[in-house]
């Protein structure tokens, strides 16, 4: 089998010069994950990766990009020297996309993008050979990454594109050079950089531009700026796909049905009747899944083989995974634990609420008694001026009434403290280490909570300190890996 990439072929993409010949068979920017056999760049970003280089070649790399040669590295290892560490990547990545021969799917949204690229990685690797982005890898340098990364003879690739204000998707969306564009949501997050929803919407339609001619463009139907979307779609010249619960939608939403373990969906799909089953609660992702099975649909595979696989798709770490702790071991009860702490906005957190309000608590004691329904939210963060507003509003979202104690974390989330009512408020804090330090007395046996926040209030230490409050047993997923990450990571 030939390697993913020579130097030969990396000299031609970046203009460098390597000081040895060298082969490889992977990428990577970062030494904290596994980079046998794989080129290492040298990114200067938080961190100077080339503060690295030495280690990479320990931990087994089969050369480095640089834009500089340390005066203490061993000669013996190999370099591809360029100017620009980061602006070869770049090449790297646009050098394999020309050689690619199979479909690229580009995958963008306010909401869903992860989840939503992972199921589509899940129901075509049955039928080719997939390459997808790992985790978030969305940015200037995730999408280059997962494109240098891509196996010559991948038949789909799938590539999430994420931004934090206009302009950042085009550039990304034409380096991937997509045959499928999959918008997911609009919805106001990163408010910071806009003035309105229209405007997100049109910094979301830019995916359209990176579009093949002739290229299949598929948006929710149920959008408010779903005019604005399409219209992009048009002006790109692509087929046009629509999902959602509208009549008017190719793929459109006929039913959701969900039980402790699982989420059924029904959907018509160009006059057929589907139903498929995810295998978690996840009822506020149905209308993703019709995005993906319209992504089959436009690569020309199986509705009926994708619908089939889906039950193998996993949620991802943070993103609404469920496990349960036995909690207070001294009597054995359980605590039931929804992981929603990898990010948020007001419509993600809307959906988690809506999830916590029809989860089921266990049993608090032998008499029978239920335990309760508990939120752990932290800020919502880049929701620009109004958001303390944004925050509170949140005490009037109907779902509270399902929600017996709400707990807070951030400077932001204050503002829903303060606006709840007293028989609901419980405690706030600064920052998630003091609420994680008072864990034990806020959950109880019987208890089903969720815990959400943006990725910047760190939740997800609240999270670890529930495991470690209690056994983790009958977890749905697996681990979650939350490892420093190097200063070039593209999370």
């Amino acid at each position: 089998m030939s390697s993913l990439w020579t130097f030969r072929e990396a000299e031609r993409a970046t203009g460098g010069t390597s000081t040895r010949p060298w082969r490889a068979d992977d990428v990577s920017i970062d030494t904290r994950r596994n980079i046998d056999r794989a080129i290492f760049f040298a990114i200067i970003d938080r961190r100077d990766g080339h503060e690295f280089i030495d280690q990479a070649f320990r931990m087994g790399a089969a050369a480095a990009i640089v834009s500089r040669i340390p005066p203490d590295l061993p000669k013996r290892h190999p370099l591809l020297l360029v100017e620009d560490t980061v602006q070869a990547l770049g090449s790297l990545g646009a050098a394999a996309r020309r050689r690619a021969k199979g479909i690229v799917i580009g995958v963008t949204g306010s909401v869903g993008k992860t989840g939503t690229k992972d199921m589509i990685r899940t129901v075509l690797d049955g039928q080719g050979i997939v390459h997808a982005a790992e985790r978030s890898f969305n940015n200037h340098l995730g999408v280059p990454l997962t494109l240098a990364r891509m196996p010559r003879d991948a038949t789909h690739t799938v590539v999430e594109i994420g931004m934090n204000r206009p302009g950042e998707i085009t550039p990304l969306a034409r380096l991937a050079d997509l045959d499928v564009a999959l918008v997911t949501t609009v919805a106001p997050v990163h408010m910071a950089a806009f003035d309105n929803l229209d405007d997100i919407a049109r910094a979301k339609a830019e995916i359209f531009s990176g579009l093949r001619p002739a290229g299949s463009a598929i948006i929710n139907r149920d959008q408010e700026t779903f005019g604005i979307l399409e219209a992009a779609a048009n002006d790109a010249g692509a087929t046009v796909v629509t999902f959602g619960r509208s009549d008017r939608a190719d793929f459109h939403l006929v039913s959701v049905e969900t039980d402790e373990l699982s989420t059924v969906v029904t959907c018509r799909a160009r006059g057929r009747i589907l139903t498929a089953r995810l295998s978690a609660l996840v009822p506020h992702l149905a209308l993703n899944l019709l995005g993906v099975l319209a992504v089959v649909d436009a690569v020309g595979l199986d509705l009926g083989d994708a619908v089939d696989a889906l039950p193998d798709w996993q949620v991802p770490d943070g993103r609404g995974n469920r496990f349960r702790v036995r909690f207070r071991e001294d009597n054995g009860g359980v605590v039931e634990i929804i992981d929603e702490s990898y990010n948020a906005n007001p419509t993600s957190m809307s959906a988690a609420l809506e999830s916590l309000a029809s989860a089921i608590p266990g049993k608090r004691d032998a008499a029978g008694n239920a335990g309760r329904r508990v939120a752990i939210l932290g800020d919502m963060l880049e929701l620009g001026v109004d958001e303390e507003r944004q925050h509170a509003q949140l005490a009037r979202h109907p779902a509270l009434e399902q929600i017996d104690s709400i707990h807070t974390v951030g400077n932001l989330m204050r503002s829903l403290h303060d606006a709840l009512p007293k028989s609901k408020r419980g405690e706030w804090h600064e920052d998630a280490d003091r609420l994680a330090g008072r864990i034990s007395e806020l959950l109880a046996p019987g208890d089903v909570a969720m815990l959400k926040g943006s990725a910047g209030t760190m939740v997800g230490k609240v999270v670890e300190a529930i495991r470690c409050a209690g056994l983790e047993r009958g977890r749905r997923r697996g681990s979650s890996d939350r490892r420093p990450r190097h200063a070039g990571s593209p999370e």
